[in-house]
């Protein structure tokens, strides 16, 4: 989930609430499958093995270890002080430095790849575009990606209704709204030198119904309201559930955004 339905910039709180339910960020939530990485590489006309890619926001690393056993030099950026310690509990091999999207504590020309899993919507592109410019190498590339729920899926699309009147946020644009966002990131580069390409890749997990509500409650949207606040919405929400997955075992599709934008190389 990301921001609400007039999209207003994402509030400090929200960006925050991450750090106490790190644990139960990297628990339940979802990873990506390797189509992903495919993808990335077709639209920036480069492999990862052997690239020097930096993860910016990478929460608790679950996209940085995807990219590190891809063969990615990879590098993790998160400001968050919970988020770092889980990452640190759970890759204690993997490197990761402090920091954030919008002023980035790195060398310039020093990528092939920046990269934002999930995270690019807690950035400001005025400030988030011009340092990843800085930081890639001519023809690099900048790739973004979220998880979105499939909305197609009757029951998905149902539990989100439920979630919208709950939250009282469009839940389309809360979860969906990544093509907003890379236009956005557009407007942040008059001089051009961002080539965006999008693609859309379609897959599923299937996990307890305890781990798909964690994951649900994992968002930002509830972790602001509390548990005591959500207790009933999850209490209810696992009911509803239960009707169509009356085995615990539920289906969970995704649709992953992903935009690739390539760096001209410099004049």
């Amino acid at each position: 989930m990301t921001t609400p339905s007039h999209t207003p910039a994402p509030t400090p709180t929200r960006a925050h609430s991450f750090n106490h339910a790190a644990a139960q960020y990297a628990a339940n939530r979802p990873s990506y499958p390797s189509t992903l990485f495919d993808t990335i590489e077709a639209l920036a006309t480069r492999q990862l093995t052997g690239a020097k890619v930096i993860d910016v926001g990478a929460g608790t690393g679950i996209a940085t270890a995807l990219l590190h056993a891809r063969g990615a030099d990879v590098l993790a950026v998160e400001p968050g002080d919970g988020m770092t310690a889980e990452f640190r509990r759970a890759h204690p091999r993997l490197p990761v430095i402090r920091g954030n999207g919008n002023a980035l504590p790195l060398a310039t020309a020093s990528a092939d790849f920046v990269t934002y899993a999930q995270s690019w919507h807690w950035t400001d592109p005025v400030h988030s575009v011009p340092e990843a410019l800085r930081v890639l190498r001519p023809g690099g590339a900048l790739a973004l990606w979220w998880n979105t729920d499939a909305l197609d899926v009757p029951w998905i699309a149902a539990a989100a209704d439920r979630a919208e009147r709950f939250l009282g946020i469009d839940q389309v644009v809360e979860k969906n709204g990544s093509g907003a966002k890379a236009t956005t990131a557009l407007a942040a580069d008059p001089g051009g030198h961002l080539d965006f390409a999008r693609r859309q890749v379609r897959w599923s997990r299937r996990v307890p119904l305890d781990t798909h509500l964690a994951n649900v409650a994992s968002h930002s949207a509830f972790l602001v309201l509390g548990e005591q606040a959500t207790e009933a919405f999850f209490t209810e929400e696992r009911n509803h559930l239960l009707r169509t997955f009356p085995d615990e075992r539920v289906e969970e599709t995704y649709i992953v955004d992903v935009l690739v934008a390539t760096v001209a190389p410099r004049p």
